[in-house]
This record gives structure tokens, C-alpha cells and sequence, in this order.
């Protein structure tokens, strides 16, 4: 992981030809639980990443994880596209601490297209994580970037969205996403 440019990060658009497949649910890897980087991994995460933001803002989306791109690996993406966020790039993330003080805001995401639903989540977080150099790093973050950063933790622990909601709310959504999915031209 070391010696990665952050050069890797600023671009907001990018080359076709860097553009990843995202799957749509209920594709089995999506439920499955990324395995974490380790030493050997640090080529395949220097390619990764660079791809994970291409494929991200050409969605477009403010979040994507590893395992939505079909590399079960513990590796995500974020960039809230605002003036005062940067793109971060999140590498064996873990969340440290949340607050007891709890805030609902749809969620969508990329591997449910069109599909939305209001979520409650805790309002604050603190991951500690590597950052695309490999350098330690531990961030706070409150409201939207809170809840994308918890979204995109729970991807690379096989968890969607649609899992923090009831079971019939997520059986409708899930059923609607299939029957939109069947009804896409190939």
C-alpha cells in the first residue's frame, strides 16, 4: 500500500475503459463479507481504486464498496461531491465509536438502482481505516458523510441497506428492484 499517489483520488471523471460492472442485488457476493487487505494486496488495491472513483461518479454515486464491483476485499470509496468533503479512499475500515443520538435520511445505492428508502442510523461516527498511502487514519464525521460511511462499511460486511429496514419494507423493495430488472432491455 505504500507510496500510492493521491493524485489517484482527484480526478471526478474518467476513462470508459476504467469502469467497473456494479452488481445488482440479490447477487450472492453482495451478501458476502470482504475479506481484509493484507500486506500482498497492495497492487491490487493501487489498480482498485482509481476504478472504484471512475465507476462511482459515473453512476453517479457518492459511495461504492469493493464487493459491489465483484473484489471481496475491504475497500471502499466516498465522495459527498460537496465543497467542504474531499474523496476518501477507506482500506480495512472499522467503525470505533457511534453516538447514541440517531438520525433518519433516505438511502439509496448503487446495487439496489432506483430503489430508496428512509434509514436510521447513528447521526455521528469515528472510523479508523488506512488511507490509499497505507497510512493509519481515523476520521469523525456527522450527519450524510456518517450515514454514507456506515453504508458503505456494511457493504463490506455482506449488509444492505434495505436490511436496517422491516421485513415487509424490504421484501416490497426488493421485489419491485427484481421486477425492474426483468422488465430492462438486455
Amino acid at each position: 500500500m505504500m507510496g500510492m499517489s493521491s493524485a489517484l483520488l482527484a480526478p471526478r471523471e474518467a476513462p470508459d475503459s476504467s469502469l467497473l460492472s456494479i452488481l445488482i442485488a440479490p447477487h450472492a457476493q453482495l451478501r458476502a463479507r470482504a475479506r481484509p487487505v493484507r500486506e500482498g494486496d497492495g497492487e491490487t488495491v493501487r489498480a482498485l481504486l482509481p476504478r472504484l472513483f471512475a465507476t462511482m461518479y459515473q453512476a453517479p454515486g457518492i459511495g461504492l464498496a469493493a464487493p459491489q464491483v465483484s473484489v471481496g476485499l475491504r475497500v471502499a470509496v466516498v465522495d459527498l461531491q460537496l465543497d467542504d468533503t474531499a474523496p476518501i479512499a477507506l482500506v480495512n475500515p472499522e467503525i470505533v465509536a457511534l453516538s447514541d443520538e440517531l438520525a433518519t435520511r433516505e438511502e439509496g445505492c448503487l446495487s439496489l438502482p432506483g430503489q430508496y428508502a428512509d434509514v436510521t442510523r447513528p447521526n455521528r461516527v469515528r472510523v479508523r481505516y488506512l488511507d490509499a498511502a497505507g497510512v493509519r487514519r481515523e476520521i469523525e464525521a456527522e450527519g450524510l458523510f456518517a450515514a454514507c460511511l456506515q453504508h458503505e462499511i456494511d457493504h463490506l460486511d455482506g449488509v444492505l441497506f434495505v436490511d436496517h429496514l422491516s421485513a415487509l419494507k424490504r421484501n416490497m423493495i426488493l421485489r419491485r428492484l427484481a421486477k425492474e430488472q426483468r422488465q430492462k432491455p438486455k
